[in-house]
């Protein structure tokens, strides 16, 4: 006896159906666009963007001004007992850290720049630290701090950090509040030799369209440099909400930020016309007391969740049991603590320029592989 589906599982089997229908058809489902090309597609809009840029504005000035008030509280004591270091930020550890590897991968570049973009980098210090170490490697003549959290950009300003001396003392510098989102910035075309973001790309809703932007205001075989947080960025946070919401109501939410994939990271470079990418990976393991004190460090940097998708209010049980499976399930190694994974994914892409080497053309080599024969081998003597 025939039975009618209802009107909800239709809904659910209707894409299912006419997917199935399709692929019987090879030529029109063997073809799948590349990743940068998917991205580029679907414009950031208010409807399709993945994060409230909003709010994550208050979440990075709440950030910066929390910064400010440790720095006020503590600074008096430092100019007391005249103490040559500036206080240190307790949750700033973070991106202080990935800065110093960011600013050695910089040196080792050893590229000349006059010209130097700074995008809104968390501690605006990468720049700074770029400014001192390579003064003499070609030197930067020029720095331009771009933010859109003016307490951010002018978090650090008369505090005596080692970022902002250097910079100052080296280079001109200029710190300008605009949204990074907004295009054309105000930049003309070839402005910079050296365009670095250290731990930002993640917040933005259209990378590709920013590259773009990148690519626009730099010189012709120019830099791009980067760091940002990769797709397997606190796995165990994201596991243990997700199994205790589920338990709780049923539901799952987004609690993270939909981070890039490595294995995209390329080709969103060539895809936007960046010449000779390349990509590094570093896995990084940070241990907690438990997983409210990490909720807490990362909303004290500034890295709350702002996706669109998000719940407006989680409940309190929620978080208790998301608690106890992190616990039970990602313990530190002496059972006392728990275990916080981060991948950092460092890119350095150039502008298009006639001295950069370029594969020859196809069909012109003078040799095939079948034609080499290794007769003898290192050691094979007798």
């Amino acid at each position: 006896m025939a039975t009618s589906a209802s009107p909800t599982l239709s809904r659910f089997l209707a894409p299912r159906i006419s997917c199935a229908i399709s692929s019987s058809a090879p030529s029109r489902c063997r073809y799948r666009r590349p990743f940068w090309q998917r991205c580029l597609s679907s414009q950031s809009n208010n409807e399709t963007a993945p994060f409230d840029r909003s709010i994550k504005l208050k979440q990075r000035t709440r950030s910066a001004n929390a910064a400010k008030s440790y720095y006020d509280h503590h600074h008096h004591h430092h100019t007391q007992h005249n103490s040559p270091h500036p206080p240190t930020i307790p949750y700033d550890y973070f991106h202080r850290e990935r800065r110093g590897d960011f600013v050695w991968r910089a040196i080792c570049d050893g590229a000349a720049v006059d010209d130097e973009l700074e995008l809104d980098s968390e501690d605006h210090h990468a720049g700074g630290g770029i400014v001192e170490n390579n003064y003499g490697r070609g030197g930067v003549r020029k720095l331009v701090q771009l933010d859109s959290c003016r307490e951010m950009l002018h978090r650090d300003v008369g505090y005596d950090c080692d970022g902002d001396n250097a910079s100052n003392a080296v280079c001109e510098t200029y710190k300008l509040v605009a949204d990074e989102e907004r295009y054309p910035w105000s930049f003309p075309d070839g402005t910079f030799d050296l365009v670095i973001s250290s731990m930002t790309f993640h917040w933005v809703n259209d990378l590709p369209k920013l590259l773009m932007e990148i690519k626009r205001v730099l010189k012709p075989d120019g830099c791009l440099l980067f760091a940002l947080p990769g797709g397997n960025t606190l796995p165990e946070l994201r596991s243990s909400l997700v199994l205790s919401e589920l338990e709780r109501t049923g539901g799952v939410s987004t609690h993270l930020g939909p981070y890039i994939d490595v294995s995209n990271v390329g080709g969103l470079l060539t895809g936007t016309g960046f010449q000779l990418p390349t990509v590094d990976v570093d896995e990084i393991s940070i241990g907690y007391p438990n997983m409210m004190v990490l909720m807490e460090h990362l909303n004290r940097m500034g890295e709350g969740n702002a996706c669109k998708a998000r719940r407006e209010r989680v409940g309190l049980g929620t978080f208790l049991g998301a608690a106890c499976v992190y616990r039970e399930l990602y313990p530190d190694e002496e059972g006392e603590g728990v275990v916080a994974s981060a991948q950092v994914i460092y890119g350095i892409a150039w502008k298009e320029h006639e001295s950069q080497q370029k594969p020859l053309q196809r069909g012109s080599a003078t040799k095939s592989m079948t034609e080499i024969a290794v007769t003898k081998t290192r050691g094979s003597e007798d």
